[in-house]
């Protein structure tokens, strides 16, 4: 399916996805066999060279053309208090992003990265998910269309960011939603808010979760219910992705939440999926967890924008050029164990 039309038919494709290529990573296991080291003398790296191997298609894979997609969404749920910044504060960060002076600019400009931004109709928030849906379900669509069409099929990586005032807040609804626990489990400081921030903001999600109770087993409709239009473009993203069988890095809390609606949908939907980090958001190694994803990278990021999975592009790239570049025995004339 090169494009949906509907939730149904979305639904549809992660029903039904298309799988690694088992032939590319059976060559890329046999030639980790070979290289010169000790066998697993690499550790993590070498799994993660043939998970890329196995979703690029390639026994002896490069990496040379990852994509980094920023989706900015403004939330009407900030309005309670949920934050410590204004809403405005998304807006201005976009023209930051453009301008180059985020972190995210500097990661990416390091690691050779291109790097898109996306806003989502930031002068038209979601509604406040305790008084009604946070999205009608055409703005679901839209989203998850925006997110899908972003994806460039000439990738080889993928990495899902994200800025919204407030989307901590959805994310932690819709992981309490998906896997249950309430507020108290999930909710986080988000961009740093006090002791009574971080009360009032527990509220108003176990009040969105009372809200929408007769829709939370189904995962879209808690996306359109709690989510936000940047959430779910990343939920498009990551699935279109998928389509073209590009490997993805996950990056934080918000972008997990995004993962989690497609896993609960399809339990083989993150396959093509690597968890870039844990971040310092205190719910997020637990939803790390519950997707089944061990992060490459542990250094206590919480900024969101993408940044713990493009930083992990670095470790990515030198797994593969391992994979690729390193002699076999044979070649280099070692004698093997």
């Amino acid at each position: 399916m090169d494009y949906f039309s509907s939730l149904d038919e979305f639904r549809s494709f992660i029903a039904d996805l298309p799988g690694a290529n088992f032939l590319a990573q059976t060559a890329a296991i046999d030639r980790n066999a070979q290289l010169t080291k000790p066998q697993g003398a690499l550790g993590d790296l070498e799994n993660l060279a043939i998970w890329y191997a196995s979703w690029i298609g390639n026994g002896r894979p490069s990496l040379v053309a990852p994509q980094v997609i920023i989706f900015a969404g403004n939330h009407g749920i900030a309005a309670t208090g949920v934050s410590a910044f204004p809403p405005e504060v998304t807006q201005q960060m976009v023209y930051n992003f453009q301008a180059g002076g985020a972190a995210i600019n500097q990661i990416c400009n390091v690691l050779g990265a291109k790097m898109d931004v996306i806003s989502l109709d930031l002068e038209r928030p979601t509604q406040d998910f305790t008084q009604g849906p946070a999205m009608s379900e055409n703005d679901l669509l839209v989203a998850l269309q925006t997110g899908w069409r972003a994806v460039d099929p000439a990738a080889d990586l993928f990495v899902a960011g994200e800025m919204g005032i407030g989307n901590t807040t959805s994310a932690a609804a819709i992981v309490a939603a998906l896997y249950g626990g309430g507020a108290k489990a999930w909710v986080g400081r988000g961009t740093g808010i006090d002791d009574g921030a971080l009360t009032l903001k527990r509220s108003v999600v176990d009040a969105g979760l009372v809200r929408h109770k007769d829709v939370l087993g189904d995962p879209l409709a808690i996306l359109q219910t709690l989510g936000g239009r940047e959430i779910a473009a990343m939920v498009g993203a990551i699935a279109s992705a998928r389509l073209h069988r590009i490997p993805v890095l996950l990056d934080g809390f918000i972008c997990a939440s995004s993962a989690a609606v497609l896993q609960a949908i399809n339990p083989s939907a993150l396959d093509h999926t690597q968890a870039g980090h844990v971040s310092a958001e205190g719910a997020h190694a637990k939803l790390l967890s519950k997707l089944g994803k061990k992060p490459i990278l542990s250094v206590g990021l919480r900024l969101g924008e993408g940044s713990g999975g493009a930083l992990a592009i670095g470790v990515l790239k030198a797994a593969v050029a391992c994979l690729s570049g390193m002699a076999t025995f044979a070649e280099a004339d070692v004698s093997g164990a």
